[in-house]
């Protein structure tokens, strides 16, 4: 039975800051922050830089970057492959290099690496200064999760093992900025983004939750916004143009909000998210689509938490009005008891057990398509459409041509008119399984990689046609890239090159 929460106003919230004065803001319990939204032109770059970072181009190629290979397994395809330690953050290119991050378990090594963009060939090597390498999903995780991003001169990594650490392209260190430790059992999953000056990076997990603007140039704080209401999801922020002026996209546990990035201020939010939130927010115009899903999140099979005195009339075997992991024979329970102890006492108490409750007992599966406007809670206007099916765990949607392309875990391929929301085609990929990598489009096609290490070439058009598939036998968690006539592919063994125009 899922438990009974009362209404709660929304509370301020602190935001400790440096060179801005702190700005009030308040939630409901939730938001969370893998992202991005168009490159930005960047004043402390030059004027011809475009800023990377994790999904800066939308995950679509340049219209002039064709072109692109459409049969993977032809070896006139392949430019070059260079072999690599493992690691799940996203290759991004500039200036003619390519930039990822990678971690070697056998010398607990979390690292940045830049490659010849022509070549393949590894032009350096920095390996960050961690004392510990935080915990992560010891099937599905890595210590080398998040992007990089870069500014056309400076390049900016992100280690929950570290913090945020900021090299120029030929790999010299500039600044570091520590961070943590971050409390969660599956490791930082949100990469860096830049706006005007700053680097932003939002990090929600079990406690401490926050979202951080540092200066570009020196890794001084410029504001931290705390989010006490947060638990852990792994998106990473958008910015996006609304009326005229910047604003940061935060997705999060139930949660999609606004924030002003010059100070940090929140300007509108709006519920409706899932319990954990992975994608992306997808800017276009005015509009934001938000897909999120999690399990126990869909209709006849969502998780719920007894009320408290049930739980304790159960499971309370000492009658001390807590309840400690012996006690509780639950699985359900058992497997996010950790995240559930917010204090880390070893027991529950019935502020801990109601907080995650209302966490299950709010939380919503759905792909929204929004138009916020104004400040404050969205009104219901606000919400354009709704779609519940075929909804993505970790791969963010990809918009192109008035179409919304969302793989879901086990291949499923949905294509939405985001106009309406109203549904085009299913249809299932020829590989299985999980779907890490998000989708990416160019030169009239569109590339699918799960995480087994099948990758899916289809038409970028309405009529459903699947032009090659390739199975690499290698598992694939990264999302790929463009370069001109290029596509970058990132296994946990190596980083491919292909290109479409075979000498």
């Amino acid at each position: 039975m899922i438990c009974s929460i009362r209404n709660r106003r929304r509370r301020g919230h602190s935001a400790a800051s440096q060179g801005v004065a702190s700005a009030p803001w308040s939630r409901l319990p939730c938001a969370l922050g893998l992202l991005c939204v168009g490159a930005l032109c960047l004043a402390a770059a030059p004027a011809e830089a475009q800023a990377q970072y994790f999904r800066s181009d939308l995950g679509r190629a340049e219209a002039t970057a064709g072109p692109l290979p459409d049969n993977l397994d032809d070896p006139h395809a392949l430019v070059w492959k260079t072999p690599l330690a493992p690691g799940q953050s996203s290759p991004i290119l500039s200036h003619g290099q390519l930039f990822l991050t990678t971690y070697r378990s056998e010398a607990k090594e979390v690292a940045t690496l830049a490659l010849d963009a022509a070549t393949g060939q590894i032009t350096w090597t920095r390996v960050a200064p961690a004392s510990r390498i935080e915990v992560f999903h010891p099937q599905m995780g890595s210590a080398a999760v998040a992007t990089p991003a870069c500014d056309g001169t400076r390049l900016y990594v992100f280690f929950g093992s570290f913090g945020l650490v900021c090299y120029d392209l030929a790999g010299k260190t500039l600044w570091e900025h520590p961070l943590g430790p971050l409390r969660d059992e599956y490791g930082a999953g949100s990469s860096p983004v830049l706006v005007d000056d700053k680097v932003v990076l939002c990090e929600d997990h079990d406690i401490d939750s926050f979202l951080l603007a540092v200066d570009r140039l020196t890794g001084k704080t410029l504001w931290k916004v705390r989010r006490p209401d947060a638990v852990r999801s792994y998106a990473t922020p958008v910015p996006w143009m609304r009326d005229g002026r910047t604003e940061l996209l935060v997705a999060g546990s139930l949660e999609l909000a606004g924030y002003n990035p010059a100070n940090g201020e929140l300007a509108w939010w709006t519920h409706g998210l899932a319990r954990i939130v992975i994608p992306v927010p997808v800017p276009a115009g005015d509009v934001v689509y938000m897909a999120s899903w999690a399990p126990g999140g869909d209709p006849g099979q969502r998780l719920a938490l007894d009320p408290w005195p049930v739980a304790l009339a159960k499971w309370d075997k000492n009658k001390d009005g807590r309840l400690s992991r012996a006690e509780i024979d639950d699985p359900e329970v058992l497997d996010r008891f950790a995240r559930m102890d917010l204090d880390q006492s070893g027991d529950l108490d019935q502020a801990e057990w109601e907080r995650h409750a209302a966490v299950f007992q709010r939380a919503q599966n759905a792909l929204l398509a929004l138009r916020p406007s104004g400040r404050g809670e969205l009104p219901e206007r606000a919400l354009l459409w709704k779609y519940t099916r075929g909804i993505p765990y970790v791969s963010s949607p990809l918009l192109d041509q008035g179409i919304l392309w969302l793989v879901k875990d086990g291949g499923m391929v949905t294509k939405l008119d985001a106009a309406s929301g109203q549904l085009l085609q299913e249809q299932r990929l020829p590989g299985r399984g999980g779907y890490y990598a998000s989708p990416v489009a160019g030169d009239g096609k569109v590339y699918f990689a799960s995480e087994q290490g099948v990758v899916t070439v289809v038409a970028n058009r309405k009529e459903w046609k699947t032009i090659s598939s390739r199975d690499f036998h290698e598992k694939i968690y990264a999302t790929p890239a463009f370069g001109p006539s290029r596509l970058y592919l990132r296994t946990n063994q190596a980083l491919y090159c292909f290109t479409g125009s075979p000498p």
